[in-house]
């Protein structure tokens, strides 16, 4: 197998983990939020995890969403899974703007405007702790 960089590396700021998964802050600087949930285990799609992986997966997915939500109060929030470039599993949960440099486009659309949202200095501590709420303590894999 390839080098894979979702499973050498973490993928961004590390917000929530557990054995299973974990939620990053990716470094994307037009779009402060930007989360991806990264499944620990090298697997390509989600129809190759059993039932219950996938639902869990999807409940850190829908977690992720309901922190942006309360910390950001985005337009919209934008879920893909994509991997045609990292065939990891892994999902992006993006918090989306009227003022974002692509809105309404895609965030991988024709750039609109120049300046990113502005967030907050603790951005990634207030979604820490609002994941954490939601899904209980994060814990060290290992």
């Amino acid at each position: 197998m390839d080098a894979c960089p979702l499973c050498d590396a973490p993928g961004g700021e590390v917000l929530w983990q557990n054995d299973f998964c974990r939620v990053v802050l990716a470094d994307e600087p037009d779009y402060p939020g930007f989360l991806r949930v990264i499944l620990n285990a090298h697997v390509k799609e989600m129809t190759d995890l059993p039932t219950t992986d996938q639902q869990t997966l999807l409940r850190v997915v829908l977690a992720g969403e309901a922190a942006l939500r309360e910390v950001m109060a985005p337009d919209k929030v934008n879920l893909a899974s994509l991997g045609n470039v990292v065939p990891h599993l892994h999902w992006h949960v993006i918090p989306r703007f009227a003022d974002d440099p692509h809105f309404p486009n895609p965030v991988w659309g024709e750039r609109k405007r120049q300046a990113p949202h502005a967030a907050s200095a603790d951005l990634a501590g207030q979604l820490a702790a609002a994941l954490s709420r939601r899904l209980g303590r994060a814990r060290e894999t290992g």
